[in-house]
């Protein structure tokens, strides 16, 4: 089974139900709060692709997992950075904005920092990255998706709360099933790469993490919005990765794709033990 016809589905979903929660006021938060948002759009466009460059270097990936590292980094904000937000007790408005920019900006920025990091180290792979078709795949995978999404969400208010409830629900079985079939399909590549890859990964997810506290600090934020930035910067779309690595239009290899499968579950695994350090010390204090 090719797994590009579930995640196709997965991503447009996902996209769609990040629409259905948007309305224009929330990008107001910009102007009224530019601080906040600024800390999160730099660790998650320009901090996060650095730290994973360097990540990369230091455990000499091979150009395939480099890419697909680099591609994680690359992407936007993860759907369900805010359900994580409000379970950290976090700025849910904030993480609304930011994932919403971040799924804006990174439409972009996404075909320019891969056609910089495939020319660099895929030529001995002899890879090669089609920024036409990336750029168009995303314009169609993602923008139209949240753009009707928006649409709905602003004529058929009801109905789209109804339609998002049951998304939310189904976004995680439906990565999990994903993830399952991905396995079966390279169980042994995993197997045999999870020990270095899966640290490689957690030492990414971690440092990223710390970096969005970091700018948090520098940027003197609020407890709850500190929260919010770690998170956002912390999870990103592996959907949207998997689906660049496995597009017959773009790299059309699923060895590239297996990062972000490896990410998913940690990403998973890291933030909710933050979710749960952050409660815990609430009830403390």
């Amino acid at each position: 089974m090719n797994t590009i016809f579930i995640v196709l589905p997965i991503l447009t979903l996902l996209m769609f139900d990040l629409g259905l929660t948007l309305r224009p006021h929330d990008f107001q938060l910009i102007l009224q709060r530019p601080l906040p948002v600024l800390a999160g759009v730099i660790g998650q466009i320009v901090l996060l692709p650095l730290i994973a460059w360097g990540v990369g270097t230091i455990f000499h990936l091979s150009p395939f997992f480099f890419l697909g590292i680099m591609l994680i980094a690359c992407s936007p904000g993860g759907s369900s950075s805010n359900v994580f937000s409000m379970l950290a007790r976090g700025d849910v408005a904030l993480s609304v904005t930011l994932t919403a920019c971040s799924s804006i900006i990174t439409l972009f920025t996404v075909p320019l920092i891969m056609a910089w990091v495939t020319a660099s180290i895929g030529t001995g792979a002899d890879v090669h990255l089609p920024v036409g078709n990336l750029l168009m795949q995303n314009l169609v995978l993602m923008a139209v998706p949240i753009l009707i999404g928006v649409g709905v969400g602003m004529k058929w208010t009801s109905a789209a709360n109804r339609i998002h409830n049951v998304l939310k629900r189904a976004a995680f079985p439906a990565l999990i099933l994903l993830a399952t079939v991905f396995f079966i399909q390279h169980k042994d590549t995993i197997v045999e790469e999870f020990p270095s890859l899966g640290l490689c990964i957690t030492v990414l997810i971690l440092l990223a993490m710390s970096s969005g506290s970091l700018l948090a600090f520098i940027f003197r934020l609020t407890g709850a919005e500190r929260r919010t930035i770690v998170i956002e910067v912390g999870m990103q779309n592996a959907a949207q990765a998997i689906t660049v690595a496995c597009s017959p239009l773009v790299f059309n290899n699923e060895t590239i794709a297996i990062p972000a499968i490896i990410y998913a579950l940690m990403m998973n695994i890291l933030l909710l033990i933050y979710v749960g350090c952050q409660r815990h010390i609430k009830r403390l204090s």
